[in-house]
Protein backbone atom coordinates (compact mmCIF):
# COMPACT_ATOMS: atom_id res chain seq x y z
CA UNK A 1 0.00 0.00 0.00
CA UNK A 2 1.37 2.87 -1.20
CA UNK A 3 0.61 6.79 -0.45
CA UNK A 4 -0.72 9.22 -3.41
CA UNK A 5 -0.61 12.59 -3.20
CA UNK A 6 -3.16 14.85 -5.15
CA UNK A 7 -2.11 18.04 -6.57
CA UNK A 8 -4.83 19.59 -9.40
CA UNK A 9 -4.99 23.13 -10.06
CA UNK A 10 -5.19 24.90 -13.80
CA UNK A 11 -1.29 24.87 -14.05
CA UNK A 12 -1.86 28.15 -17.45
CA UNK A 13 1.13 27.15 -17.35
CA UNK A 14 3.05 25.15 -15.07
CA UNK A 15 5.66 26.43 -13.81
CA UNK A 16 9.03 26.46 -11.32
CA UNK A 17 7.33 27.42 -8.58
CA UNK A 18 5.09 23.85 -8.91
CA UNK A 19 7.79 21.71 -9.63
CA UNK A 20 10.08 23.11 -6.17
CA UNK A 21 6.11 22.55 -4.27
CA UNK A 22 5.40 19.41 -5.57
CA UNK A 23 9.13 17.96 -4.80
CA UNK A 24 8.80 19.27 -1.32
CA UNK A 25 5.16 17.99 -0.97
CA UNK A 26 6.44 14.39 -2.09
CA UNK A 27 9.68 14.67 0.33
CA UNK A 28 7.81 16.16 3.69
CA UNK A 29 4.17 13.79 3.24
CA UNK A 30 6.31 10.76 2.49
CA UNK A 31 4.40 10.06 -0.78
CA UNK A 32 4.98 7.06 -3.14
CA UNK A 33 4.04 9.13 -5.67
CA UNK A 34 2.63 12.87 -6.93
CA UNK A 35 -0.59 13.11 -9.22
CA UNK A 36 -0.90 16.30 -11.12
CA UNK A 37 -4.79 16.68 -11.66
CA UNK A 38 -5.18 19.08 -14.60
CA UNK A 39 -8.65 20.96 -13.53
CA UNK A 40 -10.36 21.50 -17.37
CA UNK A 41 -12.00 25.01 -16.26
CA UNK A 42 -12.07 25.94 -12.47
CA UNK A 43 -15.79 26.66 -11.45
CA UNK A 44 -14.35 29.07 -8.69
CA UNK A 45 -12.82 30.85 -11.90
CA UNK A 46 -15.94 31.15 -14.80
CA UNK A 47 -14.75 34.58 -16.45
CA UNK A 48 -11.42 34.17 -16.71
CA UNK A 49 -10.00 32.89 -20.11
CA UNK A 50 -8.27 30.01 -19.93
CA UNK A 51 -6.16 28.10 -22.58
CA UNK A 52 -7.42 25.08 -24.19
CA UNK A 53 -7.02 22.42 -22.29
CA UNK A 54 -4.84 20.06 -24.82
CA UNK A 55 -1.90 22.64 -24.83
CA UNK A 56 -2.34 22.74 -21.01
CA UNK A 57 -1.79 18.83 -20.92
CA UNK A 58 1.10 19.04 -23.32
CA UNK A 59 2.51 21.55 -20.90
CA UNK A 60 2.45 19.25 -17.88
CA UNK A 61 3.22 16.34 -19.75
CA UNK A 62 6.48 18.00 -20.69
CA UNK A 63 7.49 19.57 -17.32
CA UNK A 64 6.20 15.64 -15.43
CA UNK A 65 8.59 14.07 -18.41
CA UNK A 66 12.22 13.94 -16.73
CA UNK A 67 9.95 13.44 -13.54
CA UNK A 68 9.43 9.93 -12.38
CA UNK A 69 7.57 10.88 -8.94
CA UNK A 70 4.91 12.85 -10.87
CA UNK A 71 2.46 11.83 -13.07
CA UNK A 72 -0.18 13.70 -15.03
CA UNK A 73 -3.53 12.72 -14.31
CA UNK A 74 -6.73 13.12 -16.57
CA UNK A 75 -9.33 11.75 -14.26
CA UNK A 76 -10.99 15.68 -14.41
CA UNK A 77 -10.56 15.92 -18.10
CA UNK A 78 -11.83 12.84 -18.90
CA UNK A 79 -15.14 13.05 -17.89
CA UNK A 80 -17.46 16.14 -18.35
CA UNK A 81 -18.36 19.06 -15.85
CA UNK A 82 -19.22 20.15 -13.08
CA UNK A 83 -15.70 18.59 -11.62
CA UNK A 84 -16.00 17.68 -7.83
CA UNK A 85 -13.12 16.90 -5.86
CA UNK A 86 -15.40 14.23 -3.97
CA UNK A 87 -16.06 12.73 -7.65
CA UNK A 88 -12.31 13.02 -8.71
CA UNK A 89 -11.21 11.25 -5.25
CA UNK A 90 -14.20 8.47 -5.44
CA UNK A 91 -12.60 7.52 -9.24
CA UNK A 92 -9.19 7.64 -8.31
CA UNK A 93 -10.37 5.33 -5.18
CA UNK A 94 -11.05 2.89 -7.80
CA UNK A 95 -7.74 3.52 -9.85
CA UNK A 96 -5.67 2.85 -6.85
CA UNK A 97 -7.32 0.53 -4.54
CA UNK A 98 -5.23 0.11 -1.19
CA UNK A 99 -3.44 3.24 -1.23
CA UNK A 100 -3.79 6.11 0.74
CA UNK A 101 -5.02 9.32 -0.94
CA UNK A 102 -3.74 12.52 0.42
CA UNK A 103 -5.39 15.35 -0.91
CA UNK A 104 -3.11 18.53 -1.53
CA UNK A 105 -4.60 22.44 -1.17
CA UNK A 106 -3.52 25.66 0.03
CA UNK A 107 -4.53 27.51 3.70
CA UNK A 108 -7.27 29.81 1.88
CA UNK A 109 -8.69 26.93 0.11
CA UNK A 110 -8.34 24.63 3.78
CA UNK A 111 -10.51 28.05 5.63
CA UNK A 112 -13.23 28.05 2.58
CA UNK A 113 -13.50 23.73 3.02
CA UNK A 114 -16.65 23.49 4.80
CA UNK A 115 -18.16 25.22 1.52
CA UNK A 116 -17.12 22.74 -0.86
CA UNK A 117 -19.54 20.13 -2.63
CA UNK A 118 -20.00 17.56 -0.54
CA UNK A 119 -17.46 18.48 2.29
CA UNK A 120 -18.33 15.87 4.97
CA UNK A 121 -18.08 13.16 2.60
CA UNK A 122 -14.86 14.39 0.82
CA UNK A 123 -13.36 15.17 4.27
CA UNK A 124 -14.27 11.28 4.91
CA UNK A 125 -13.03 9.66 2.10
CA UNK A 126 -9.86 11.07 2.16
CA UNK A 127 -6.63 9.44 4.23
CA UNK A 128 -5.07 12.83 4.31
CA UNK A 129 -5.02 17.17 3.58
CA UNK A 130 -1.90 18.14 3.14
CA UNK A 131 -1.77 22.04 3.39
CA UNK A 132 0.76 24.52 1.36
CA UNK A 133 0.83 27.12 3.61
CA UNK A 134 2.36 30.47 3.08
CA UNK A 135 3.24 32.53 6.33
CA UNK A 136 -0.12 35.17 6.03
CA UNK A 137 -2.45 31.58 5.94
CA UNK A 138 -3.78 31.74 9.57
CA UNK A 139 -6.33 28.59 9.72
CA UNK A 140 -7.46 27.31 12.87
CA UNK A 141 -7.99 24.35 13.07
CA UNK A 142 -10.87 23.98 16.35
CA UNK A 143 -12.65 25.98 14.01
CA UNK A 144 -12.20 23.95 10.95
CA UNK A 145 -13.29 20.84 12.77
CA UNK A 146 -16.41 22.53 14.37
CA UNK A 147 -17.57 22.86 10.72
CA UNK A 148 -15.66 19.93 9.60
CA UNK A 149 -15.47 17.16 12.22
CA UNK A 150 -12.59 15.17 11.60
CA UNK A 151 -10.87 16.95 9.13
CA UNK A 152 -8.42 18.72 11.87
CA UNK A 153 -6.75 14.87 12.16
CA UNK A 154 -5.84 14.30 8.48
CA UNK A 155 -4.36 18.01 7.87
CA UNK A 156 -0.85 17.88 7.22
CA UNK A 157 1.18 20.93 6.94
CA UNK A 158 3.73 21.12 4.19
CA UNK A 159 6.65 23.83 4.87
CA UNK A 160 7.53 25.35 1.28
CA UNK A 161 9.98 28.04 -0.01
CA UNK A 162 7.91 31.08 -1.10
CA UNK A 163 8.06 31.75 -4.51
CA UNK A 164 7.10 34.59 -5.98
CA UNK A 165 5.92 33.21 -9.24
CA UNK A 166 2.25 32.96 -10.26
CA UNK A 167 1.13 31.52 -13.58
CA UNK A 168 -0.60 35.30 -14.15
CA UNK A 169 2.48 36.77 -14.18
CA UNK A 170 3.77 34.60 -17.03
CA UNK A 171 1.22 34.64 -19.04
CA UNK A 172 1.26 38.97 -18.60
CA UNK A 173 5.37 38.92 -18.69
CA UNK A 174 4.57 36.27 -22.50
CA UNK A 175 2.30 39.18 -23.87
CA UNK A 176 4.28 42.03 -22.79
CA UNK A 177 7.66 40.50 -24.13
CA UNK A 178 9.15 40.85 -20.76
CA UNK A 179 11.48 38.19 -20.38
CA UNK A 180 10.18 34.19 -18.58
CA UNK A 181 12.23 31.63 -19.71
CA UNK A 182 13.90 30.49 -16.16
CA UNK A 183 10.13 30.35 -14.62
CA UNK A 184 9.49 27.22 -16.26
CA UNK A 185 11.11 23.98 -17.38
CA UNK A 186 12.36 23.93 -20.58
CA UNK A 187 10.16 22.11 -22.15
CA UNK A 188 7.26 24.32 -21.03
CA UNK A 189 9.27 27.25 -22.34
CA UNK A 190 9.91 25.36 -25.82
CA UNK A 191 6.37 24.81 -26.07
CA UNK A 192 4.70 27.91 -25.50
CA UNK A 193 7.10 29.31 -27.86
CA UNK A 194 6.37 26.99 -30.65
CA UNK A 195 2.94 27.09 -29.89
CA UNK A 196 2.51 31.02 -30.04
CA UNK A 197 0.64 30.47 -26.55
CA UNK A 198 -0.36 33.68 -24.26
CA UNK A 199 0.37 36.14 -27.27
CA UNK A 200 -3.12 37.64 -27.86
CA UNK A 201 -4.73 37.99 -24.53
Amino acid sequence: MGRIGIFGGTFDPPHLGHLILASEVRFQLDLDRLLWVLTPAPPHKPDRPITPVEHRLGMVAAALADAPDFELSTVEVDRPPPHYSIDTIRILRGQFPGNELVYLMGGDSLRDLHTWHAAPALVAELDGIGVMRRPEDDVDLGELDGRLPGAAAKVQVVRAPLLEIASSDIRQRVRAGAPYRYYVHPAVYERIEAEGLYRKR
